[in-house]
């Protein structure tokens, strides 16, 4: 059995919590016995108010032993109060892996665990975390990052990620999977990936937009000129191509080369997957069509970004 301590403290916020704890609970009804031992902690114990005013059960760190501790994002001033620090400090001294969620990274950096790592953490607040703390090398636009038993992630709903990661590190990508599949959400975004879709980044004004970047997003495979997107939504494909560039700022033949190639690499980071399969399967007429974009997109051609995810993912060095 593998027990897993969540950290709360006042401000904490139960998303954070709440994420995660669903992805590790979920594998005993995947695996049809308990792997994992889950208990709330906090440095007092007792009920634990969080951001939204809820308060949660837990119990006192002082003497709990737990083989992962992830402390759960929340209000960054609460968090560094002293007996907080000191908690989670002696807390991770005797736990093999120590994770966070969002700001949780805070609490973290403050109690010398993240000195001279790489970390990440929400976006909003990652030059701030920098700042605070010079010598960590922090990543804004990574989803999670493993550092030698450190892990740290992006906010909020990313803390499932973090989660479905480390139950992957413990028992295997395929309960990773399952376990993706239950709480029905997609299998882990990779921890290169981007913390923003490029959904959100277009950010469009108008549901006859967003509408037709979701039938794109929907009908990758397939050939998708502007009539189509046009027709999905009823407008001219005149009325249609104005309207997106001025939501969006692009044009819709651009916005679907950077929906497919998202689409294609969280398959190449995931997977192993030959990149000619995957092209045709993102809607890339050919393998050097999708490496063009992926030089003008990413910087780096697929293959360069599937031999970093494992890089990554094996923790070791860059070359």
């Amino acid at each position: 059995m593998h027990n897993v301590g969540f950290f709360l403290y006042p401000g904490h916020q139960i998303l954070d919590l709440a994420g995660p704890f669903a992805a590790f609970e979920s594998v005993a009804k995947i695996a049809g016995r308990p792997l994992y031992a889950l208990e709330v902690l906090s440095s007092a114990g007792g009920a634990v108010q969080g951001s939204g005013g809820a308060h949660v059960d837990s119990v006192s760190a002082q003497k709990a032993a737990v083989e992962t501790l992830l402390v759960v994002g929340g209000e960054i001033a609460p968090m560094l109060a002293p007996n907080q620090v000191a908690a989670v400090s002696a807390l991770a001294r005797r736990t093999p892996r120590v994770a966070s969620v969002c700001t949780g990274a805070f609490l973290l950096a403050e109690a010398g665990l993240l000195a001279g790592r790489r970390a990440t953490t929400h976006w909003r607040v990652a030059q701030r975390l920098q700042q605070a703390y010079p010598d960590i090398r922090v990543e804004a636009d990574r989803i999670f990052i493993a550092d030698d038993g450190i892990w740290t992630s992006a906010g909020i709903s990313a803390g499932i990620d973090l989660a479905l990661a480390l139950i992957e590190a413990d028992h295997g990508m395929e309960m990773a999977r399952e376990v993706a599949r239950e709480l029905v959400v997609y299998h882990r975004r990779s921890g290169g990936q981007s913390q923003f879709s490029p959904l959100s980044q277009m950010e469009p004004e108008s549901d006859r937009i967003r509408l037709a970047l979701a039938f794109a997003r929907d009908h990758l495979p397939e050939p998708l000129p502007i009539e189509r997107l046009a027709e999905a939504v009823h407008l001219s494909p005149r009325q249609f191509g104005r309207a997106f560039r001025r939501e969006t700022g692009e044009t819709p033949a651009r916005a679907v080369e950077r929906l497919r190639v998202e689409a294609a690499r969280i398959r190449l980071q995931d997977g192993s997957e030959p990149v000619e399969q995957i092209a045709q399967a993102v809607g890339f007429t050919d393998p050097e069509r999708m490496r063009r974009a992926f030089v003008k997109l990413c910087g780096m051609p697929p293959q360069a970004v599937r031999r970093t995810a494992r890089r990554e993912a094996s923790n070791t060095p860059p070359d």
